[in-house]
């Protein structure tokens, strides 16, 4: 299992200089391998016997020309224009596999990252080794044991962090789960989560409380003149309070999540169309705030670690307007009724804690299945069918990339 562990840096003034220009040097090294890119594939098809652009090739025609054209490209790592020409050919082929659009240009102060190979940095205890640099301290030590794949040195506002993966063994590195059953958990916005035990989570909103100071500083940037030492300022102050606002959702999502898969082994979640939702200009602020597909991502990271379940119910499973009781359907169930009452059963509703408690009864029905079979819920249905055998519970897909853990 490949999971990444991102730490806070402690360096020093000639510590911190050293990664802007190593952040810089990767920025421009993707920038140009992409401005080469497109040249080339451009007289690729004019001319088919010319070679086809890879990243292969790009840093090949770098490494000829940096000594003479970039000599300033010498003066930091190898790594961050390697690995910067190397990560533009990895953007290339999910394009092409469909799974991401075009790839973008770096800017300063937004992509301020840089990228070292396992052979090239060494981690002892709260501290790692960069090269040309040498120790540069680690707010705490790397949690994980195993194969260290790679790391990656970036900014956020004026602070430094380095994301190290580890390839982990194949056991579960964290605790199985407690033994509390299954739990189906319904995602709001005037409350986060309401489990199907009848708990509710409030969200954060911490882009909400600190929207006035927000405003504040932004109007305050905007009224600096462009190129001073004032605009710096202010647009540094505003780069903290974004990443105030993002810890502080961060924070409780992890809280949250972990609290779940270290309680219960099957949780059933919702297929939220979150990028439909923020189209709609009344709701998307708060939508945004509450971090959906955020509290997803670490829900099936943290099931898997634990070897639990996530079970992700299908997008049209309607579990707002189903009787958890008896089993009726609506016809229809405005967004603006709270509570409603089952014409089949007589029995009254809420709204959130009914979707719940059948996101759960889906949660359960697709995983026990009857010797091996798929399950006869809603659920996200797996890729392939898996093969006949007595009482096997069929696990859906989960997410398995490099991952923050709490």
């Amino acid at each position: 299992m490949l999971i990444a562990h991102k730490i806070a840096l402690k360096p020093n003034n000639a510590q911190a200089t050293y990664f802007t220009r190593a952040a810089g040097t990767a920025r421009f090294a993707y920038n140009w391998a992409l401005d080469e890119w497109q040249k080339q594939y451009d007289a690729w098809k004019l001319d088919n016997t010319q070679s086809k652009p890879s990243q292969m090739a790009l840093r090949r025609q770098l490494n000829s020309i940096k000594g003479e054209q970039f000599p300033w490209m010498l003066e930091v790592t190898k790594n961050a224009p390697q690995m910067a020409t190397i990560q533009l050919g990895q953007a290339f082929h999910n394009f092409f596999a469909g799974r991401t659009n075009y790839p973008k240009r770096r800017k300063k102060g937004v992509h301020d990252r840089f990228s070292l190979s396992n052979d090239q940095f060494s981690v002892d205890a709260s501290r790692i080794r960069i090269p040309h640099l040498g120790w540069v301290r680690m707010r705490e030590a790397l949690r994980f044991t195993g194969k260290i794949m790679s790391a990656t040195v970036s900014r956020v506002a004026d602070k430094w962090f380095v994301s190290i993966a580890v390839d982990t063994p194949d056991d579960l590195p964290l605790a199985k789960a407690e033994n509390q059953g299954s739990v189906g958990v319904d995602l709001g916005i005037k409350t986060l989560a309401t489990l199907s035990t009848g708990e509710r989570i409030p969200g954060p909103k911490a882009h909400k409380a600190l929207l006035c100071c927000l405003q504040r500083l932004s109007r305050g940037l905007s009224r600096k003149v462009k190129g001073s030492q004032n605009r710096k300022k202010a647009r540094m102050k505003l780069a903290r309070l974004h990443a105030r606002i993002s810890n502080i959702r961060k924070n409780a999502l992890h809280q949250l999540t972990t609290d779940l898969t270290r309680r219960f082994h099957t949780i059933g979640i919702e297929d939220l169309n979150v990028r439909g939702m923020l189209k709609n200009r009344r709701l998307s602020r708060a939508v945004s705030d509450m971090g959906f597909f955020e509290f997803r991502r670490q829900l099936e990271y943290k099931a898997e670690q634990r070897g639990g379940v996530a079970v992700v119910a299908d997008r049209w499973y309607p579990s707002s307007k189903t009787c958890s009781h008896c089993g009726h359907k609506l016809e229809t169930l405005p967004l603006s009724v709270r509570q409603w009452t089952c014409p089949a059963c007589n029995t009254t509703h809420d709204r959130d804690v009914n979707a719940a408690l059948n996101l759960r009864n889906m949660a359960v029905s697709s995983t026990a299945s009857v010797c091996g079979e798929e399950g006869s819920g809603s659920a996200r249905k797996s890729r392939t069918k898996p093969a006949s055998v007595k009482q096997k519970v069929s696990v859906f897909p989960v997410c398995t990339g490099i991952s923050k853990s709490d």
